[in-house]
């Protein structure tokens, strides 16, 4: 069963706190995309968070751009997972789908109620 740390952040203080989210509470996160709004009722909180991004129980960082939930080797030149050491510089890079699953570790998220 899936089990996440759900790391919530709030923009008006500025704070965050970390959740955690297991079996049948962590069954709202499955199948969702980066972007999508969860209502957090059943984890026990009372607002909706908007999914922000995440990583896998390797370390690697889910992109909004790659399709499905694998991992994939793409070309970057900027953005999540990639920070360039000399200006225009590109790499392939090995990073997670948008799509959240049991793969999943981290679960990043923005109040948004």
């Amino acid at each position: 069963m899936a089990a996440y740390k759900i790391v919530v952040s709030d923009p008006k203080t500025g704070k965050s706190e970390v959740l955690e989210a297991k079996d049948s509470t962590a069954q709202i996160f499955v199948g969702r995309k980066i972007g999508e709004v969860v209502d957090l009722s059943l984890v026990g909180q009372n607002y909706k968070v908007k999914i922000t991004g995440g990583s896998d129980k390797a370390g690697f960082p889910m992109r909004r751009d790659v399709l499905g939930s694998g991992k994939r080797y793409v070309l970057m030149t900027e953005g999540v997972g990639f920070k360039h050491s000399v200006e225009g510089e590109k790499r392939r890079k090995l990073v997670r789908g948008g799509t959240v699953t049991d793969e999943i570790y981290q679960l990043n998220v923005v109040k948004t109620e």
